[in-house]
């Protein structure tokens, strides 16, 4: 199964919108077949390492890393293939979230005399697809904030001068984050301020950009900023009823979407999971649209590229968070991972809060 989980990996910057998955078919002591989903529309991993174990598939047992499916998607279901294929035992990491699966491909398998079981090495699969499993299972996507900052938890000067804190080899690891997530958000203020691309630069996803979404309210986006000039689709949620400048922004192949009701930026996530198949969002914004989703309960992981300078207290800080008075008020986190990248840390939070 530890095999498995590294084959599900190597999709892991082209899957989406579906899971990372990773198989390998054994037949006593030999590995007979090896698999791992790459991409929408492709055969499943299971598939894959059954036409490689061909005839010695029979007698063996499948090891994958998620609850083969029962239903006809853009590829045939998997469960009938095992059952044809001779394997007599199966063992999933986790069971698939998705509704309609949720334990029924091993109740099949059960059924006709496959023994099937799940639980090995779970987590490491849940890992591999928090946005998956999110998205399943409450209708939201994954988001990780990331930040970058001084010791002093500021991200730029007084007078904005911000490029750059962070060293080259922090930039290149954003671009594996970017890389692997479904969406990149960012909030009117810093297309603004910045004029960012928000796009993947270094990393093969096979041909897929992420999609840019922009948080504009009053629906200030100008048609002349660069990223309208890059490949791939781009979104502004706005609460404006502007028309004309809606229309201005249609015309140059933008989306915009008008949240009028309930919570401005829940309801933009979870726009994305249903409307797009949003699995992992990354926020790269400033302190406002950062601090707004993380005091909301939206952000499940932040990232921070902490550079080893002090900018001064007149600096900007790194989030902009409401006063608390009391300290139950304040947000917890749990400290998943700390390490050096280039002359930075890179630490990685957990945030311990629903949204």
């Amino acid at each position: 199964m530890a095999q498995a989980v590294q084959l599900a990996r190597h999709g892991i910057y082209s899957t989406s919108p579906n899971p990372r998955v990773g198989c390998v078919i054994v037949n006593g002591s030999e590995v007979v077949g090896t698999g791992f989903h790459m991409k929408a529309g492709n055969d499943h991993a299971e598939i894959i390492a059954l036409q490689q174990a061909g005839i010695k598939a029979q007698g063996s047992t499948c090891y994958v890393t998620l609850e083969p499916c029962i239903h006809t998607g853009k590829t045939p279901p998997c469960t009938p293939a095992l059952i044809s294929s001779g394997v007599v035992r199966v063992v999933a990491a986790m069971i698939d979230p998705n509704p309609r699966v949720n334990g029924k491909g091993l109740e099949q398998l059960n059924h006709i005399g496959i023994k099937a079981e799940s639980g090995l090495l779970q987590k490491e699969s849940v890992d591999l697809n928090a946005g998956f499993i999110k998205r399943m299972t409450r209708g939201m996507p994954h988001v990780r904030c990331k930040l970058a900052s001084s010791i002093d938890g500021k991200i730029a000067l007084a007078n904005g001068n911000s490029k750059w804190i962070s060293s080259e080899q922090s930039r290149l690891d954003v671009q594996r984050l970017r890389a692997e997530s479904c969406a990149i958000m960012t909030g009117i203020g810093t297309v603004l301020a910045d004029d960012p691309l928000l796009t993947v630069r270094d990393f093969n996803t096979l041909g897929r950009q992420p999609l840019r979404v922009i948080m504009d309210r009053q629906l200030r986006m100008p048609v002349t900023v660069r990223l309208l000039g890059q490949p791939g689709p781009v979104v502004v949620f706005t609460q404006s009823t502007d028309v004309a400048r809606q229309e201005v922004l249609s015309a140059k192949g933008v989306k915009v979407v008008t949240i009028q009701t309930g919570s401005f930026l829940k309801q933009s996530l979870g726009y994305l999971a249903e409307k797009y198949e949003i699995n992992e969002v990354l926020v790269e914004a400033g302190p406002e649209l950062s601090g707004a989703l993380i005091d909301a309960g939206l952000v499940d992981e932040l990232i921070v590229y902490q550079a080893p300078v002090l900018l001064g207290n007149k600096s900007r800080s790194m989030l902009a968070l409401p006063e608390y008075t009391q300290l139950a008020e304040s947000i917890s986190m749990t400290l998943s991972e700390c390490r050096q990248i280039g002359g930075d840390l890179r630490i990685h939070y957990r945030l311990n809060q629903i949204g």
